[in-house]
């Protein structure tokens, strides 16, 4: 694989990367890791979106934002999240974008072994344990296709350097070429 197909790597990201991509399809995971490998901060957007200790009951809009922008304004991080309402903002102070473009039976079953099987996950809320939700299971099944193809779409017109990682094989490859851990 040359490199143009490769795409640019960790460190060309800059330290203000961007994670996008379908719900459950490792995005706080990722973020995890590069955040230990490089130092930089991670900020997981669904603990600033949803009321600490509440079963993913959502802040107010304005009080969500008003977080959002503080911790976009820093100088340094690796953001994981979608919540497309503010994601312009983010991508104008971001220097990079990586996107997970993972299949929505991948995304299912993430969810599902995640809900049955790590009490504390990365990224969840904490002092809540995830429970399998049938409306996010509905969600899964029919927001992913096209979630993926905005996801895509949003790596191709950013104006950063950015990295979309197709299949699990591309995402193995990406944590072992960044000697990243899980």
């Amino acid at each position: 694989m040359t490199r143009a197909e490769r795409g640019p790597s960790l460190s060309e990201l800059g330290e203000r990367i961007c994670i996008l991509g379908p719900s459950n399809s490792g995005k706080s995971t990722l973020a995890a890791a590069i955040g230990a490998a490089t130092g930089l901060p991670v900020v997981h957007l669904d603990v600033l979106r949803f009321v600490p200790g509440s079963h993913w009951v959502e802040r107010d809009p304005d009080e969500f934002g008003r977080l959002h922008d503080a911790a976009i304004d820093g100088e340094r991080w690796v953001m994981e999240g979608n919540y497309s309402r503010w994601l312009p903002q983010r991508l104008d102070r971001a220097t990079g974008l990586i996107v997970l473009d993972v299949s929505m039976p991948t995304s299912l079953v993430r969810y599902v072994r995640r809900t049955l099987f790590e009490r504390d996950r990365l990224g969840g809320l904490e002092g809540v344990a995830d429970r399998l939700d049938p409306a996010m299971m509905r969600w899964i099944v029919t927001q992913t296709s096209g979630n993926r193809a905005h996801y895509r779409e949003r790596a191709r017109s950013a104006g950063l350097p950015a990295i979309v990682l197709a299949s699990r094989g591309a995402l193995r490859r990406f944590y072992a070429a960044g000697d990243l851990r899980r």
